[in-house]
């Protein structure tokens, strides 16, 4: 193992030893306290940009699973078809691993992908630093290539163009409803849940005027990166509100819409509301959140570096979810018509379930 050096932008450095792909990297530097998942989150394209650091100490110890396609096209045990993270940072890479479904070691696979992977490193000091100070870029250099030194930029930088899709696709063809899918990033398991409730999915590229098409639906993906760099989505979302609600005054059936992360902040923006960025984001599987009006609490899983700025919705949008953490906002819904959204991920894989009843309450009203 070759020593590296993880440098934040404000000069802290952090050394340890490098286990996957050895190349220099840089990106912004986020930390997961969830306990397991690195394979879905590894294939979640809302990391594109970033660096995983994983709080839990252990990493690697249950390997990595086979990757398979179902009957659908879509990959059975990750959440896109590679890894999109810039690299991962851990405490203890186990370099030994069991489990039923394993086909490769941790190291192995992100050798595959051309992915670093750094161990050694005390994720409890850097966590610290990272909710400190918040988020920061970071590098990862090689010791002994010390003139080998990356550059990047996140702030600004359009990511749900580089991971959407390119053209349009079907899943499920010949179901009776038809929901079009924004793919802003999207997980694979969102594809899984809308699926397994029998509806036919047209999954659309981030900047695709899907007014064009005939469904019965609106379905707004999450995705990477900073939501005012989604012009061209908002605008498209924008102009479905507006001809639902000219249909509502001619007596028309309302088309429903839903919203996962990213797809929450796209829905607001297109709403009025505004977005700002968290200090240092909400990445786990325990994240707890209340459903406004009602003493109901669900612990759920998140990934995202932005919120909504609750205070500037319209007066006839309202809060659906609030995070009993810090109070920001988790989730809109129109008060008249059925548009609805959710910060955080019901679809959650890996991650608790708690929540997967919103596809159900958005497949019920097509």
């Amino acid at each position: 193992m070759r020593n590296v050096t993880l440098l934040l932008e404000d000069g802290t450095a952090f050394h340890g030893k490098s286990f996957g792909y050895e190349k220099p990297v840089a990106g912004e530097v986020v930390f997961n306290t969830a306990m397991m998942g690195y394979p879905e989150s590894l294939t979640d394209p809302s990391y594109a940009g970033q660096m995983m650091v994983l709080t839990y100490p252990l990493v690697g110890n249950y390997g990595v699973p086979p990757f398979s396609i179902e009957p659908n096209s879509i990959a059975t045990f990750m959440e896109s078809e590679n890894i999109h993270a810039e690299a991962i940072i851990v405490s203890d890479y186990s370099t030994e691993y069991s489990h039923w479904n394993a086909k490769e070691s941790l190291a192995d696979w992100l050798k595959r992908e051309q992915v670093p992977g750094i161990t050694g490193i005390d994720t409890r000091q850097l966590t610290k630093v990272l909710r400190e100070q918040g988020v920061m870029m970071g590098k990862i250099l090689f010791d002994d290539e010390p003139n080998n030194i990356p550059t990047a930029q996140y702030e600004g930088v359009n990511y749900i163009a580089k991971v959407s899709c390119k053209e349009v696709s079907r899943y499920g063809e010949g179901a009776s409803k038809k929901v079009v899918l924004v793919d802003c990033g999207v997980k694979n398991n969102i594809i899984r849940c809308l699926l397994k409730r029998g509806v036919e999915v047209i999954r659309v590229p981030w900047d695709y005027d899907f007014n064009t098409l005939e469904f019965d639906g609106l379905f707004l993906a999450n995705g990477p990166g900073d939501p005012d760099t989604a012009v061209e989505t908002v605008k498209h979302i924008k102009q479905f509100l507006t001809s639902e609600k000219e249909k509502a005054k001619n007596g028309g059936n309302v088309r429903p819409c839903m919203g996962i992360c990213m797809g929450n902040q796209l829905l607001s923006k297109a709403a009025g509301a505004t977005i700002y960025k968290l200090k240092y984001g909400h990445r786990s599987h325990n994240q707890p959140v209340q459903q406004v009006g009602t003493n109901r609490c669900f612990i759920t899983s998140q990934n995202h570096g932005y919120a909504v700025d609750g205070t500037t919705l319209p007066h006839n949008w309202e809060p659906l979810f609030i995070n009993m953490n810090d109070g920001s906002n988790e989730g809109i819904r129109h008060k008249q018509y059925p548009w609805f959204s959710a910060q955080f991920h019901p679809e959650a894989a890996s991650g608790p379930v708690d929540t997967e009843f919103l596809f159900d309450d958005f497949v019920k009203l097509l």
